[in-house]
């Protein structure tokens, strides 16, 4: 298996927001700004390349019965982690993600990779794996969140980027807008995959 190939997966072919749409309740909720997105996506990928090691690591200990279980247990190991250096370090970012870092537990995206990747897979395909997903996640966070931000507050990482005058189009930061543009970006995707399948026949 090429590492790149393994590496690229998450963040082109597999991406899980754009591609598999897996993790739709954190991308939904928290890209109303940028840093948001980016606070989210890399909570997220820390988790990912800590617990596809790690499960990568005991996979032939794990009683395949209780594998889920276990799964979650390590998962929650380092989401937990992840929230305790946030409060310490970055508290404005924990606040402002609340519940959606530790809900990061039961995120498809990580369960999915845990059970088909991580769990099949050597240790540095697996971690690979994960932060290619983690990656593919935050880069679609940060898209998402970069839109909203931008419709809805005029501003781009909190610097005003339209103008004092600008009529900042409200809709876009309230959960319907979330819906319209993921909706949209999805929409775009899939018109360029048609057409490189049309010209590809």
């Amino acid at each position: 298996m090429n590492p790149s190939k393994v590496f690229l997966n998450g963040i082109i072919d597999e991406n899980p927001t754009f591609i598999q749409l897996l993790g739709m309740c954190p991308t939904l909720a928290v890209t109303t700004s940028v840093v948001n997105g980016i606070g989210m996506g890399l909570s997220t990928t820390a988790v990912l390349v800590g617990s596809n090691l790690a499960i990568a690591m005991l996979r032939k200990f794990i009683p395949g019965k209780i594998r889920i279980a276990s799964y979650v247990v390590i998962i929650a190991g380092f989401v937990t982690l992840i929230d305790m250096l946030l409060k310490a370090y970055v508290p404005s970012l924990s606040k402002s993600l609340g519940i959606f870092i530790p809900l990061i537990v039961v995120n498809c995206i990580i369960l999915a990779r845990a059970e088909s990747f991580a769990s099949k897979n050597k240790v540095s395909h697996s971690s690979l794996d994960g932060l290619g997903m983690g990656l593919g996640f935050t880069g679609a966070l940060v898209i998402i969140s970069a839109i909203r931000e931008l419709l809805g507050n005029g501003t781009f990482l909190n610097f005003h980027i339209l103008g004092d005058g600008y009529q900042p189009a409200l809709l876009a930061i309230l959960p319907p807008g979330a819906f319209i543009i993921l909706g949209s970006i999805l929409g775009v995707i899939n018109l360029i995959k048609m057409n490189r399948g049309k010209n590809n026949a």
